[in-house]
């Protein structure tokens, strides 16, 4: 059994730069030292193993990680008052407890498992809808959003696959909407590239996901959707693929099976997979595409960014069985093969990236009968979050929105 080296646990705070929004960043002379959105990363391909300690390249030339070093982390503390005032604003509240669904009402009777029917009581007239049924986490802030939301963490300890991590989560506003008290919400979980360990960097509000979230709820061009946003890797040593290695840890196990009863757990969400989807960037795009594609019935859509298609994890050798049983291409064959579900992937790719060719194949290939395809071009996108956020904002928010079921608020 392969033994991992002990780690401290990390704090509550953040141990990531937040940094100003993109659309906040004008130049230098604003925020000295901030050097704007990543530019694509020129790594050179490295596939053995790395000190824990190194700042790691990614062993594929597209599964970089968005990244951010200390000196501009300085160069921000000390930067003029316009920022500090914006900074103690940012992290206001940062370490105190959280709660989020303060209008839910308990449960009918006592506390149920996860998986167990919602609760009878459910005024939205929808029996699909499932009430959190715990038991309850202990969130702790990270960052405040300028709405007023909240991204916050917790410590989960994932009874299934056995592995401890860290998960962030964000509920948009509607969520403590007493209308919407005993409706269900879709969940979106994000996935980082990169290492994915010990930080998905999903949760730094510089990138702007949640507030592409909220501004499409306003827009009507996206649903609300609730955020769970876990650690993708074990270390940040190898890429596991979000799969069950033999004698590794069970990333796969943890990223199907623990983060969506955690969801359940606290959340209020749907029985039925419309209201189950993934999106992720390089690797985590990967590890999204590959769990809807191996589990169709709970989960039905994924926004792929930038992403790889086979696995590639230097940890499969000697398991080509177990790593055939989790590549995409032979899991989408077996679902046209057996006539569906239909499940529903977005490619997303910047024209500045390579990468488009395997997309292009993978949709000549295996997007037919269940497997539903569409590539979305970033034009000037390169490989990094902001801009895989602002492909989401022109459309691909919206095309998953299409795809899954909303919340529905009581009648009266």
């Amino acid at each position: 059994m392969h033994q991992y080296p002990q780690r401290p646990r990390p704090d509550d705070q953040p141990s990531y730069q937040e940094y100003p929004p993109e659309e906040q960043y004008q130049g230098p002379q604003d925020f000295p030292g901030y050097p704007g959105p990543p530019q694509q990363p020129r790594y050179r391909p490295s596939y053995g193993e790395r000190p824990a300690t190194a700042r790691i390249p990614e062993p594929r030339r597209s599964r970089r990680r968005v990244g951010v070093g200390a000196g501009v982390a300085l160069a921000l503390l000390l930067g003029g008052g316009g920022f500090a005032t914006w900074k103690l604003d940012l992290f206001s509240g940062n370490g105190e407890d959280v709660s989020f669904g303060k209008s839910t009402p308990p449960p009918a009777t006592g506390t149920a498992d996860p998986s167990a029917p919602a609760t009878a009581a459910t005024p939205s007239g929808d029996p699909d809808v499932l009430m959190p049924a715990g038991p309850r986490s202990g969130f702790k802030q990270t960052t405040k959003l300028d709405d007023g939301t909240i991204i916050a963490k917790t410590r989960l300890a994932g009874a299934k696959s056995g592995f401890e991590g860290d998960v962030w989560v964000w509920a948009p506003k509607e969520y403590d909407d007493p209308k919407y008290a005993r409706s269900g919400f879709p969940v979106l979980i994000a996935l980082p590239g990169g290492n994915g360990f010990p930080d998905n960097y999903w949760a730094d509000r510089s990138l702007g996901l949640q507030k592409a979230v909220s501004d499409g709820v306003k827009a009507g061009t996206s649903l609300p959707f609730v955020v769970i946003m876990p650690v993708l890797n074990p270390d940040a040593k190898y890429y596991y693929d979000g799969s069950d290695i033999p004698g590794q840890a069970k990333m796969g196990t943890w990223i199907a099976e623990d983060v969506p009863d955690f969801a359940r757990a606290n959340f209020r969400t749907y029985k039925s997979r419309d209201g189950w989807a993934f999106m992720g960037s390089s690797s985590g795009a990967f590890v999204g595409m590959k769990t809807v594609l191996q589990y169709p019935d709970r989960f039905k859509a994924v926004i792929a960014s930038g992403g790889e298609i086979v696995p590639d994890s230097p940890l499969w050798k000697g398991h080509q069985a177990e790593m055939d049983a989790n590549n995409p291409e032979k899991l989408a064959q077996k679902l046209i093969d057996t006539k569906g579900p239909e499940v529903y992937i977005n490619f997303q790719i910047g024209t500045k990236e390579s990468g488009k060719e395997r997309m292009t194949r993978f949709q000549q290939q295996y997007g037919k009968g269940p497997v539903k395809t569409t590539i979305r071009d970033i034009q000037n996108g390169e490989h990094n979050g902001w801009h895989y956020v602002r492909g989401m904002k022109e459309g691909s928010l919206e095309w998953v929105s299409k795809v899954l079921k909303g919340p529905k608020p009581e009648a009266g």
